[in-house]
């Protein structure tokens, strides 16, 4: 494993090509240290995790403008908070802008802090053409590297995704801090386009160099998961565990894969355990949005399978009402209203709803609010409808919405919920018409994954009601 490069100093920034804009040794390194975690997916306690190096990168020094565009950046980039509710964030971004107006700044740093700022009006697709273009000269840039690959992945642009990673990918020599996670970023891109083959090859280099690559490990996950092979899929989170559970931001959602096997499998009870050891206790601890709605997608995927998940609902509900306005990301949005619908709580369901509505009727440049009147609001009436046993109206909404969903971001692993919903709500269909659907999307299903246990008992499903006939 290679050992760790040390913090780099202003001179060391300048030396890559990168300088920023302080006279603060010591607010570079806190800088890379920040950033550092932020790549690896962890809050590292030998560098103060990331709140404590931001709490000393600002007091380092408080006009430092990069300081300020990671710290708001990777608050936005989280989607649990907005400018448009929290008033300490709008005030920071704020804070941000008249602090890199107010000096001389390089147009690298300039570009950043117009990214952030940009991204925090939901004009998400703007702001990576301004990462984008910090990549165009400064192709080691890792900050707009990974702001802009969350940010596509946000919008549901995977060869976006894929593409900007293969554009830079030949700068990062090893001799560059954290290169070899370059190689699980841009495998991650392959893997959703499916280019299955290379993308594997890239993170094994990645975990080969170091396996602690908690964001490798995940792409080889989802490769598994993508391609129908449990067993594989299986072995391989139990042999790699011991070196991703210790990344704090990413462990919950490589638990949350390791689930998905085993309800595909069919092994529900595992995947109830490793939901009560792993990811409830994550979510409870971090809040974060990626353990909310991997906890949402799993139970929902349950009860669609018709597992029984108990009062499970009961402890997710208190963390996603805290968001029912938020309406920062519409997959966020309807990973909410799962909670609310499977707690019962209909005066949760119906802000959720109302106030989409709203933010759809005055969307400005946000892209996700732009997005909700013909893609956001029908998914979510498709989930009340399927709440309240309506399965005609189930289809009726999602049918024609179905190849808009990926504009709504996520993998493609995480939206296959929205697929199942579709496919039950055909297969419990009373119209003739709709149950011919089913058939259809079954056997679209099986010919793109033929190995699946899941779709293999949908089809049993379908041939119990004659549909297959």
């Amino acid at each position: 494993m290679a050992s760790p490069a040390p913090l780099r100093d202003c001179q060391a920034w300048k030396d890559a090509g990168l300088p920023l804009s302080t006279a603060s040794n010591e607010a570079c390194k806190l800088f890379d240290a920040t950033l550092t975690q932020y790549v690896k997916w962890t809050n590292d306690k030998s560098l103060g995790g990331i709140e404590g190096c931001l709490s000393k990168l600002k007091a380092a020094d408080p006009n430092f403008a990069m300081g300020h565009a990671i710290s708001n950046g990777l608050v936005l980039i989280g989607t649990g908070s907005s400018v448009r509710l929290d008033r300490e964030l709008d005030l920071a971004v704020k804070t941000m802008v008249d602090v890199a107006q107010a000096q001389p700044l390089t147009q690298r740093e300039q570009l950043h802090v117009s990214a952030v700022e940009t991204f925090a009006k939901g004009n998400f697709s703007r702001a990576c053409e301004l990462w984008e273009q910090i990549l165009w000269d400064h192709p080691t840039d890792m900050l707009a590297l990974k702001f802009s690959h969350d940010a596509y992945f946000y919008l549901g642009y995977q060869e976006q995704m894929r593409d900007s990673v293969a554009r830079i990918y030949p700068f990062w020599t090893p001799s560059i801090p954290l290169s070899s996670y370059v190689k699980g970023i841009y495998s991650f891109g392959l893997m959703e386009t499916n280019f299955y083959d290379k993308a594997e090859k890239l993170a094994k280099e990645a975990l080969s160099i170091n396996p602690t690559d908690a964001w490798s490990a995940h792409t080889i996950a989802h490769i598994h998961e993508m391609k129908a092979e449990i067993k594989d899929g299986l072995e391989f989170m139990q042999h790699s565990e011991t070196h991703w559970k210790d990344c704090d931001m990413l462990a919950c959602h490589n638990y949350w894969h390791w689930a998905l096997y085993l309800i595909e499998k069919g092994d529900y009870e595992a995947a109830l355990t490793i939901y009560d050891n792993h990811v409830l206790p994550s979510l409870k601890a971090s809040g974060a949005m990626l353990d909310v709605v991997d906890s949402c997608s799993m139970l929902y995927r349950l009860q669609m399978e018709g597992v029984s998940v108990g009062e499970r609902w009961q402890d997710i509900l208190p963390v996603t009402q805290q968001h029912s306005r938020d309406h920062i990301l519409l997959f966020n949005d309807a990973h909410f209203l799962m909670a609310s619908l499977g707690a019962r709580d209909p005066q949760t369901t119906q802000e959720i709803l109302t106030t989409l509505q709203d933010a759809s009727e005055a969307p400005g440049e946000n892209c996700q609010h732009l997005l909700a009147r013909e893609v956001g609001l029908p998914l979510c009436q498709a989930l009340v409808e399927a709440e309240s046993g309506s399965p005609d109206r189930v289809v009726e909404l999602l049918l024609p919405i179905r190849y808009r969903i990926l504009q709504l971001g996520g993998s493609n692993a995480q939206r296959d919920v929205f697929n199942q919903l579709l496919i039950h709500g055909a297969l419990n269909c009373t119209s003739g018409i709709h149950k011919n659907v089913a058939r259809s999307l079954l056997m679209e299903r099986d010919a793109l994954k033929p190995n699946s246990p899941l779709t293999q008992r949908l089809i049993r499903k379908a041939a119990a009601v004659h549909l297959l006939q």
